[in-house]
């Protein structure tokens, strides 16, 4: 994926330092490695009244986009159906990289497949398509609007915001 643009997040009081300094502006490559070799992530979605909810999931980021399943009756997937804007972000902290995006529900049969094709290699699981049948489970694939990175040992010189909207 190319990125719109990329430059240092608004970050106010923290001494950013200018894009060309320290670290510099992180690669898209970073933060694609990074999404892609997180074992677990955590997904925030809105509550219909408007309060958080994250959760831990599995997922894999390919195709530019982060794909996942749950129960259709977990709070997650209501809160999706109601409202498809969340954060991913993947469990490093020393080394984040948070995707901002929009979810859309996967019901096309080979989407579906290739989910279950991805989860069983990452996961070394051997899940059978029925695992996801959209009577029992909802599948999404989370499309990013912007992502933040951040490069351990250089706080103020590695901040990274990719932008993917005109």
């Amino acid at each position: 994926m190319t990125s719109r643009s990329v430059s240092r997040p608004y970050m106010p009081g923290y001494g950013m330092l200018p894009a060309g300094e320290g670290t510099g502006l992180l690669p898209w490559s970073w933060a694609e490695e990074r999404l892609v070799s997180s074992r677990n992530y955590w997904i925030a979605t809105v509550w219909p009244d408007g309060r958080p909810h994250a959760m831990p999931v599995w997922g894999m980021w390919h195709d530019d986009s982060f794909w996942f399943s749950s129960s259709r009756l977990s709070r997650k997937s209501k809160n999706l159906g109601a409202n498809q804007r969340c954060v991913v972000t993947t469990e490093d902290a020393l080394n984040p990289v948070v995707v901002e995006g929009m979810a859309r529900l996967l019901t096309d049969p080979n989407e579906l497949g290739m989910l279950l094709a991805l989860e069983n290699t990452k996961y070394e699981t051997d899940y059978e398509i029925e695992s996801l049948d959209p009577s029992v489970n909802s599948c999404f694939r989370v499309t990013p609007r912007w992502a933040f990175g951040l490069a351990y040992g250089d706080f103020t010189g590695s901040p990274t915001k990719w932008d993917f909207e005109s």
